[in-house]
């Protein structure tokens, strides 16, 4: 046992029993380096990392392999998902030196935390050109006891370069609707029509760009928005992307046509997957996007919830074949004769028609991803609902992928918006329920009594690391959804201590651009500050949208100003690289609508009358409107002070640049105010 046992990561925690003699990241470890006089050997990767897994197994856990790691380095293990300062510094020297990366990330520092030499994966035995990890270690050591001057030389001016790599803000301000127009044709130059989606393999779920299209087609009309949204989620949900069975999307697809994915199912992926199909299903009345978005909802309760009512951060791509092999993918696909051993032949042939399922396998050794090649209602559909049945249940018989149990306080916060507004918007009120139960876990666990937010928890226990913008602005966000949908002020109340905390803490005085770390955390080698959207919103985009939401309910003309200036990086990046910025063009949708301010008074929240304005609001597709509902003269929410009832019944109230429309009682007409 190393010096591993005891954290809170389960990533960390996989390596505790390792010969290697890891370390986490600490100042102890460094001070162990500088004492020795050796240098650090620092690895990142995550628990759902395939990768990972492998060099562990063929590097990590070889005893010849940890006694030359314990003889000449301190070994430093770190969890992505509980650093990501600490990824995305390291991250970026070896794609400035590599041009590439991704996870394990192997790095090698001096015991000033200076990087010196890069890799990501690398194997026991030399391969493919790559160099066996053994040689790596050798190579590194010798260049270390011969060559130490220039290595530290080489370190140095690594660290300075990635100083001056401070990301220019742009200064311009605020995009207007010429530079979201720009972005949109760019985001069509790069449009699959074939396939939907954008680019070639690997294709990742575009769901922030997607959230852009939806809003720009709201605001503008622009039907080629819309046919790119909708075609795109439609390719998606019939792919091998898509859990057919149980619902729920993997990390991404190998190919362009969405048939094999990387089998790792994200929190954050079906988080912002939910809200997607939702916001289209308000769009188009789409039955298809009802479907998925209902069950990535029911997957997220039913797998990955935890005992405190948080979520779990991932389940894992590989699981035991039945042989004692942990192979990727080994509990989702399926054979033709696996179909014939649950379902019978004659069944067996519809389903293997159904799903896809062909005797030469779509995915390795002649095993099928379940897809949905054939369009809906061709067949039997009760048939069908019980053959997916009797094929999920068998499925759970099989070994499970490994869960990943650590809340993640960002990814919790998207969480709590998808399943607020689709339990909201579908009358599911378990799913607003279990919100509630991550939104209650975030305040209870995570959040000090200075509103300062813990990264992670598991098993009921705060992490030891601290939040960084991303988790204030999306657990922020989140607040915001719960409070529109449930009416409880106190959700606002509390987006705003964590909003207070980004204009404090995050942003530049001077600039108005954002740092992922707060100004008081942890000094690394850099302040990381990333404005791109990559699997989740930046901290950057996410904190715009958050503080441009609040200070619709509420007014503050600090808030608001903050947002307009952090989405000057909008106005540099969205006509050049929409794809790395779809949430950020998302942000400045909303800003260009306003966003419309709704308040809905009623003489109570349970009359009819007022639970109908309220849910025609929820409905309303203008981008980023806010929605508060109450009794007259409740100071839950700002925007209700002054509605007084219109002849005593329940009325809508709906504001948008400092100009309010006349008060309605007519669900028809607030719907035709909110571009419904």
């Amino acid at each position: 046992m190393n010096r591993l046992a005891g954290v809170t990561s389960p990533y960390l925690l996989q390596h505790a029993d390792n010969p290697v003699d890891w370390w986490p990241w600490t100042p102890e470890a460094f001070e162990e380096a500088r004492r020795r006089g050796v240098p650090v050997l620092l690895s990142v990767g995550y628990s759902a990392c395939h990768w990972c897994h492998v060099m562990a197994h063929e590097s990590f856990e070889d005893q010849d392999t940890a006694d030359y790691l314990n003889e000449h380095f301190v070994s430093v293990k770190v969890d992505r998902e509980e650093r990501p300062d600490v990824d995305a510094v390291y991250m970026e020297a070896v794609q400035a030196a590599t041009g590439q990366g991704g996870w394990p990330m192997t790095v090698f520092l001096t015991p000033e935390a200076e990087p010196f030499y890069f890799g990501t994966y690398f194997p026991p035995e030399p391969r493919h050109g790559m160099p066996s990890f053994r040689q790596v270690l050798q190579g590194v050591q010798q260049a270390w006891e011969t060559r130490r001057d220039e290595v530290t030389e080489v370190a140095g001016k690594i660290v300075r370069d990635l100083a001056q790599r401070e990301f220019e803000h742009g200064g311009a301000g605020a995009p207007g609707g010429e530079e979201l127009g720009q972005a949109l044709l760019a985001l069509t130059r790069e449009y699959d029509p074939q396939r939907g989606g954008f680019g070639g393999a690997p294709k990742f779920p575009p769901s922030m760009v997607i959230e852009f299209l939806l809003r720009h087609h709201a605001r503008t009309g622009s039907e080629g928005a819309l046919q790119m949204a909708r075609d795109t989620c439609e390719r998606m949900a019939r792919g091998g992307l898509y859990d057919q069975l149980g619902g729920g999307f993997a990390r991404y697809s190998v190919d362009r046509d969405w048939v094999v994915p990387h089998f790792e199912k994200m929190l954050y992926d079906n988080a912002l997957l939910c809200r997607v199909y939702a916001h289209l299903w308000r769009a188009t009345g789409s039955e298809q996007a009802r479907r998925i978005a209902l069950e990535t909802a029911d997957f997220m309760v039913r797998e990955l919830r935890t005992e405190q009512g948080g979520f779990a951060s991932a389940l894992d791509a590989d699981s035991d074949d039945g042989t004692g092999r942990h192979v990727e993918g080994a509990y989702y696909v399926w054979t033709p004769e696996q179909l014939r051993e649950v379902l019978g032949a004659e069944d067996a042939e519809l389903a293997a028609q159904y799903f896809g399922v062909t005797e030469e396998g779509t995915f390795e050794e002649g095993a099928s991803v379940l897809q949905l090649p054939l369009s809906e209602g061709v067949h039997d559909a009760a048939r069908i609902d019980g053959i997916r049945r009797r094929l999920l249940a068998a499925r759970a018989e099989r070994p499970a992928p490994g869960r990943d149990d650590k809340v993640v306080a960002a990814w919790n916060g998207l969480a709590v918006a998808a399943l607020a507004e689709t339990g909201a918007y579908f009358d599911r009120p378990d799913l607003v329920e279990a919100a509630l139960g991550a939104a209650d876990l975030l305040v209870r666990l995570h959040m000090d009594e200075h509103a300062g937010l813990a990264r992670t928890s598991r098993n009921g226990r705060a992490g030891a690391n601290a939040g960084v913008l991303e988790d204030y602005a999306d657990v922020a966000e989140g607040f915001l959804a719960l409070a529109s949908v449930t009416c409880e002020g106190v959700w606002l109340d509390f987006a705003g201590l964590l909003l207070d905390h980004v204009l404090t803490r995050f942003t530049d005085p001077d600039t108005g651009a954002l740092h992922d770390t707060a100004v008081d955390a942890e000094q690394l080698i850099r302040r990381p500050q990333d404005p791109t959207d990559n699997a989740a919103p930046s901290g950057w985009t996410a904190a715009a949208g958050a503080l441009l939401g609040y200070a619709a309910h509420t007014g503050s003309a600090p808030h608001r100003t903050a947002a307009e200036r952090a989405l000057g990086v909008v106005t540099a990046l969205g006509p050049r690289v929409p794809r790395f910025i779809g949430w950020g063009l998302a942000v400045a949708e909303a800003l260009l609508d306003g966003p419309r301010e709704v308040a809905v008074v009623g003489p109570s929240l349970t009359d009819e009358r007022t639970r109908t304005l309220h849910r025609t609001a929820l409905l309303a597709t203008a981008p980023g409107a806010v929605v508060a509902c109450g009794t007259p003269g409740g100071d839950e929410f700002p925007l209700l002070a002054d509605r007084p009832l219109v002849d005593g019944g329940a009325t809508a109230y709906v504001c948008r640049d400092f100009t309010c429309d006349a008060p309605t009682t007519d669900p028809e007409r607030l719907r035709a105010a909110l571009g419904g």
